[in-house]
């Protein structure tokens, strides 16, 4: 009787096949405890960049004391203050390898404080009582401003160009809000003498926050990478300049740095490009790149 060659099947044999899924049920499975480290690790809690976040926290708490208290001038130092300890508590979660989804929604929650609320009570209290429920609309749309900025930050991060922020981040506009104050304090001008002005500058910097105009992050700027001597000669003149008038200086600043993201919308509205910074499929931002 001829034979006729049988296919094998594609596992093998069935020895094989059996020594195959005994290993397969050796592997780590979702339930495992390091498959789920990650996550675990992700929802911790550190103590080093939590901190700093704690004392922005404070720093803007701080400013609604101190305005309750007329002391006005001490509040547009605690918000600058707030400001500076934002900036670093990132860095250091990321230089500690400390980062996680709790200091994340810690750090809004702080910053809704810092440079939602405080400045728009501390502005309110200066210069805005006067006007009645002009004033305190102004106070309302700075502060709905911040917090609808801070909502869109957090759920757009990860599909925006990193080397521009959607609207004037809040720090920025709380420093505007803020110098303004500290500013004018410094120059013995009455809040009230000045309440039209303020109630222009908070309506501005709330809408702005809110707006798609694009402002530099300076994200994409490299700190480990060699520079210039001319460079930190630079550095040194903007402290020596911030040290030898910190209310005019500082206001200056972020005045400039609040008007130049209408700067390079313009331009290139002029240009016929387009000033989207969502990220296109290439992961760049249209018309940014």
């Amino acid at each position: 009787m001829s034979s006729f060659n049988r296919r094998k099947a594609k596992g093998g044999t069935p020895a094989k096949a059996a020594r195959a899924f005994r290993h397969s049920l050796r592997r780590p499975t979702l339930d495992s405890a390091d498959a789920v480290q990650p996550t675990l690790r992700s929802r911790s809690i550190y103590l080093l960049p939590n901190a700093f976040t704690t004392a922005g926290l404070f720093c803007g708490f701080f400013a609604i004391v101190m305005a309750m208290n007329l002391k006005f001038d001490q509040a547009a130092i605690a918000i600058f203050a707030a400001m500076l300890l934002d900036a670093i508590d990132g860095r250091v979660a990321r230089l500690t390898n400390t980062q996680s989804a709790f200091g994340a929604e810690y750090d809004s929650l702080a910053d809704m404080v810092s440079f939602g609320a405080a400045p728009a009570l501390v502005v309110y209290e200066w210069s805005l009582l006067g006007l009645g429920k002009w004033g305190w609309l102004a106070a309302f749309v700075y502060c709905a401003g911040a917090a609808l900025r801070l909502a869109r930050f957090n759920t757009n991060i990860g599909v925006v160009d990193k080397r521009f922020f959607q609207g004037l981040p809040s720090p920025a506009a709380a420093a505007l809000v803020a110098g303004f104050v500290w500013l004018m304090d410094d120059l013995r001008f009455a809040g009230t003498d000045l309440s039209w002005y303020t109630w222009a500058i908070t309506l501005y910097a709330g809408l702005t926050m809110v707006s798609n105009v694009p402002f530099y992050s300076f994200k994409d700027v490299n700190y480990r990478k060699s520079v210039p001597f001319i460079a930190v000669f630079v550095i040194v003149l903007i402290f020596v300049a911030v040290s030898s008038d910190p209310p005019k200086v500082l206001f200056g600043l972020f005045v400039l740095y609040g008007v130049s993201g209408f700067a390079v919308y313009f331009w290139r509205l002029a240009k016929g490009r387009p000033v989207s910074i969502i990220e296109t499929g290439n992961g760049k931002g249209e018309g940014l790149d």
